[in-house]
């Protein structure tokens, strides 16, 4: 029990911050940048902690859990500064001694980064760059005894930061919203707001970073956008859902004459581009599967085998404009060591 003449310093939510006072076990923010959403996370972090609760706020960069440590940290500086409360600096730790009764905050961005601890209250902040793994391996599990709750937070994924993702799919934050905002589960619950949602920026400074901002740019990072057509794209996501072959669709019906496996190595931290494709004896063209991935080249060349037994693949063609003869050897090691035989073509893009 706190002191009555201790003060707790926590910021007022603005109006947008609805997912502050939600009891809804599962909990979605999509936000522009300072619009408040760390913040906000901050706020529930402390209130949460203050009525008993064990909270871990996890972000992927050191800068990120350090927003939120600062915020936490002011928050509950007199309780802290009177012994009422223990800080450990170094771990980012607020407890009340021997109780279960804490906040701590981390990096994390995968599965195995998150292990080894529980809560009650998980935050994941900055959700988008994250690998899912995060949560449904060890996030979901460790709320499973106290029937705890999640909140996800992050800003739709620019293309820039879908470069550093460690995601599967590096629109998996953004396909989560969406999900929860048509879905009629109330288990879970959906907010967004826009960096003007929030008052206790300057309006002004606003108005001029547009300046400064591709629109591409300002529509996701101010305007919390979900914007997932690349600028200058052949193929617009429209266009291809409506090219789509009917999802119960015989494949074998479609008389497939030849399968291959088109590989296009990163040239630098981007996603190895990974494609099955056939063509068909009524002179169509199909795209069979996308195995695009970030990785090491042992990672990317795996799932290359992998695409290409999965789909009975005739042949493996791989761009030799970044890596040479190092794309060939690569893919080889991986079906050798799978023990999958393959036939090999190395091309070189020209236009």
């Amino acid at each position: 029990m706190i002191n009555e003449a201790i003060e707790v310093k926590l910021k007022r939510p603005h109006k947008k911050q609805g997912f502050v006072d939600s009891k809804v076990p599962r909990i979605v923010v999509k936000a522009g940048r300072r619009g408040g959403k760390t913040i906000g996370a901050a706020v529930k972090a402390v209130r949460h902690f203050l009525a008993g609760g064990r909270v871990l706020y996890g972000a992927p960069t050191q800068d990120q859990v350090e927003s939120f440590w600062w915020e936490v940290t002011q928050a509950l500086y007199d309780p802290i500064q009177q012994g009422i409360f223990y800080k450990n600096e170094t771990k980012h730790l607020i407890e009340l001694p021997n109780t279960k009764q804490r906040i701590r905050a981390k990096t994390c961005w995968n599965a195995d980064t998150l292990r080894g601890d529980w809560a009650d209250l998980l935050i994941l902040d900055e959700w988008q760059l994250m690998n899912e793994g995060a949560w449904e391996l060890v996030g979901a599990p460790m709320l499973l005894d106290n029937d705890g709750q999640a909140l996800f937070i992050f800003t739709p994924p620019s293309l820039h930061s879908k470069s550093v993702s460690k995601a599967r799919d590096v629109r998996h934050a953004s396909k989560l919203f969406k999900q929860v905002e048509n879905s009629k589960d109330k288990r879970w619950a959906a907010f967004s707001f826009t960096s003007h949602d929030n008052p206790y920026i300057s309006s002004k400074a606003l108005e001029e970073i547009a300046l400064d901002m591709s629109d591409l740019a300002y529509r996701q990072e101010i305007m919390a956008e979900d914007v997932d057509e690349a600028p200058g794209a052949l193929w617009s996501r429209e266009l291809v859902k409506s090219m789509r072959v009917a999802g119960d669709t015989d494949l074998e019906a479609l008389s497939l004459a030849r399968i291959a496996v088109g590989v296009d190595p990163p040239g630098g931290s981007t996603e190895c581009g990974i494609v099955a494709a056939a063509r068909g004896t009524n002179g169509h063209i199909y795209v069979l599967q996308d195995s695009s991935l970030l990785g090491s080249p042992e990672t990317w060349a795996s799932r290359v085998i992998s695409t290409f037994a999965d789909n009975e693949a005739d042949i493996i063609v791989g761009e030799k404009n970044y890596g040479g003869d190092m794309v060939e050897s690569t893919i080889k090691q991986a079906a050798k060591d799978a023990g999958v035989a393959i036939r090999y073509k190395n091309v070189t893009a020209s236009r």
